[in-house]
């Protein structure tokens, strides 16, 4: 790994001595690195979303199609379920081992478990073990994914330097945005390009076995790499390695990432509410042809993956908490309004919904990303930003399109989802006003608490 020594860390005086940063080009390198596992995560997780209403019909008994899509809408929430059991053991593992190993065995695992049910046999054909085998698959993605995303983060933010933190790490959020845009766009041409049959015979199949590459190539990449300078430092200081990792994150931790959980229940919800549910909404509520709907939202998701790295730079020089703030009332204040303009019933109307529910679902995408990191000392931040990520991902992210789904049936007001969007916002506030300020945080002293006074760095 190549270091330059001529940027230091933008410690003060009291804090520790400065420490080499890793020059610019490792740094794209390490960020190219993690943001390729991040792209099989959520391009396999999309996928199953966008084809949900195909995987009701090719897994489940013929019936009543609503039944059918909240069976393969639970079983997407089954994954999430897991994710915080994933979260507790690779982030522990991270801690211990490091983070690099960690995630080359979670891509691994995630684009194996997808390419399996891209070679699931159908209900037709064994009946409810199909649907019991769908459920294992995704089972195992939820474990792998687990790991993924808060060790991604705080591979390459360990790596950045401490004014750039948002920077860097929004280019995790603009690759998750970014696989969900190819995922749409390649459901969209397959719907496009074949009947209704085709698709439902061997179509759907396609996405999901196009994991199988796109692992390995994210695999190949990550071990090329060396592990963050940062963990390396805290690893080579520490004495003895705990033991239990998880029961002291747990006991020392378990306040911010309450706090840092209660925020992120927005991030999850806006999330899956905009990639996910929104092509369900459209296609069964609104009842935009299947092909219109997934184009409109490869063009939103588009737009998400390039604002991403936008709202990293804003972070950066605004702090954490007015952006977070702003996330909150972009997503409280334009929840119903989105919803009441997709359901227009046309195109146009729909891809002016979507947009208007992106600009805060990214926002709040963003400054999660770093959180993640900022939020947790060093020794414990694997185990700590993953557990409380996903957490709040299982109880709000794997749930939103079955509870989208249940309370229109409920109470057949089609602007439920965005009144329970608008509710998790408010919600939301608490955990803005009880969160610190993080930017001014510098990692070279990661077991002082964060200052809630800390000014933001600005650059120009």
């Amino acid at each position: 790994m190549q270091l330059d020594n001529s940027r230091t860390s933008q410690a003060g005086p009291e804090d520790a001595p400065a420490v080499p940063q890793v020059s610019r080009a490792t740094l794209r390198k390490v960020t190219i690195a993690a943001g390729a596992g991040t792209v099989v995560e959520w391009f396999d997780f999309a996928v199953y979303g966008f084809l949900a209403p195909v995987l009701a019909r090719t897994f489940f008994p013929e019936g009543d199609p609503v039944v059918a899509l909240l069976q393969t809408f639970a079983v997407f929430a089954v994954a999430f379920a897991l994710r915080p059991v994933g979260g507790a053991f690779f982030g522990t593992l991270g801690d211990r081992i490091g983070r690099k190993r960690v995630l080359a065995l979670t891509v691994l695992l995630m684009s194996g478990a997808t390419m399996a049910i891209g070679l699931l046999p159908s209900y037709q054909a064994i009946g409810i073990w199909a649907a019991v085998l769908l459920t294992l698959a995704r089972s195992v993605q939820g474990l792998s994914a687990g790991g993924e995303y808060a060790g991604a983060v705080a591979y390459v933010i360990e790596h950045s330097p401490d004014g750039e933190r948002s920077r860097h790490s929004s280019w995790m959020p603009a690759a998750t945005f970014g696989s969900f845009a190819a995922a749409a766009l390649l459901c969209w041409a397959l719907t496009a390009g074949l009947s209704t049959e085709a698709m439902d015979a061997w179509g759907w199949r396609i996405p999901f076995l196009v994991a199988a590459p796109l692992g390995l190539v994210a695999f190949y990449i990550r071990r090329k790499l060396d592990e963050s300078p940062i963990f390396r430092e805290v690893m080579e200081s520490n004495a003895k390695t705990e033991h239990s990792p998880l029961r002291r994150t747990l006991a020392t931790q378990w306040r911010p990432m309450l706090t840092l959980g209660g925020y992120i229940s927005l991030t999850a919800l806006s999330f899956y509410t905009f990639s996910t549910y929104m092509t369900t909404f459209l296609r069964e509520v609104v009842h935009l042809p299947s092909d219109a709907v997934l184009f409109s939202n490869v063009v939103a998701l588009t737009f998400a993956a390039v604002l991403a790295p936008v709202i990293g730079r804003i972070c950066d020089r605004v702090g954490r908490k007015p952006t977070m703030l702003a996330s909150a009332i972009l997503l409280g204040g334009l929840a119903v309004p989105a919803y009441l303009l997709a359901s227009g019933g046309s195109i146009y109307n729909a891809l002016a919904g979507q947009l208007l529910l992106a600009v805060g679902a990214v926002t709040a995408n963003v400054v999660t990303a770093v959180l993640l990191s900022e939020v947790f000392p060093t020794a414990v931040r694997y185990t700590a930003s993953a557990v409380t990520y996903n957490v709040s991902y299982a109880v709000f992210g794997g749930t939103a399109p079955f509870v989208a789904t249940w309370l229109i049936s409920l109470t057949g007001n089609t602007m439920a989802p965005a009144i329970y969007l608008t509710a998790i916002a408010a919600g939301a506030l608490v955990a803005v006003v009880l969160m610190p300020e993080t930017s001014g945080r510098s990692f070279r002293e990661p077991d002082r608490p964060a200052r809630a006074e800390a000014a933001p760095r600005r650059h120009r």
